[in-house]
C-alpha cells in the first residue's frame, strides 16, 4: 500500500507531537549506535523539541493520515550558537523519523524539501551533525565526512557525532 505523505513548516502548535515523535523514536534509533552510559545522559536533552526552531519557517513535518512521523529542517545558525551565521552555509537541524516508518522514504522526502528550501534561500552548503547511525543515510544524500565531532549538550555532557557536509 503506497501512503501519501504531506510536508509542511512546522509551528508552535506542533511542539508536543515533535516532542513525542523525538522521546519515542530517538532511544530506538540510537540504541545501537551508542552506549548505555552516553544514552541515558543525551536522551533526555537531545528528545525536546526546539520552540524557536519550530517556528523558523525552516523547520518542517511530515505527516501520514494526520500523525507526525517525521521532522526536521535547516537554518542559517549553527547549532547551540544561534548568533554565528554565515551567509551561503546552512545547517540542517533536528532531523527524526518516526522509528517505526523507517526505510520508508519519509527521511529522503524530508531531506529533498530542506535541498530545495535551503538552495531557494541562497545557501550554497549545508553542514550537519550526523549520530553515528545517520552516516550511511546523509552519506547516501551526498553528504561528505568531515570528521568526528563531540556536540556540547550541557557542561560536562556531549554526544559523539560526525560533522558532514554537502554543497547544494
Amino acid at each position: 500500500m503506497t501512503r501519501t505523505h504531506l510536508i509542511r513548516p512546522s509551528t508552535r502548535d506542533d511542539l508536543d507531537a515533535v516532542d513525542a515523535l523525538l522521546a519515542g523514536s530517538y532511544p530506538a534509533l540510537l540504541k545501537k549506535a551508542y552506549p548505555p552510559s552516553v544514552l541515558v545522559t543525551a536522551i533526555p536533552l537531545i528528545s525536546q523539541a526546539q520552540p524557536r526552531l519550530l517556528a523558523s519557517g525552516t523547520y518542517y513535518v511530515v505527516l501520514e493520515d494526520n500523525v507526525i512521523v517525521g521532522a526536521g529542517g535547516w537554518s542559517r545558525a549553527m547549532p547551540g550558537r544561534a548568533g554565528e551565521e554565515v551567509g551561503h552555509v546552512g545547517h540542517v537541524r533536528h532531523v527524526v523519523t518516526d522509528h517505526r516508518c523507517v526505510r520508508r522514504g519519509i527521511g529522503r522526502r524530508l531531506m529533498e524539501r530542506i535541498f530545495a528550501e535551503s538552495e531557494g534561500a541562497g545557501v550554497t552548503r549545508l553542514e550537519c551533525y550526523a549520530t553515528t547511525m545517520a552516516v550511511p543515510f546523509y552519506a547516501s544524500l551526498g553528504f561528505a565526512t568531515v570528521g568526528p565531532i563531540n556536540v556540547p549538550l550541557r557542561p560536562g555532557i556531549d554526544l559523539p557525532a560526525v560533522h558532514m557536509r554537502r554543497s547544494n
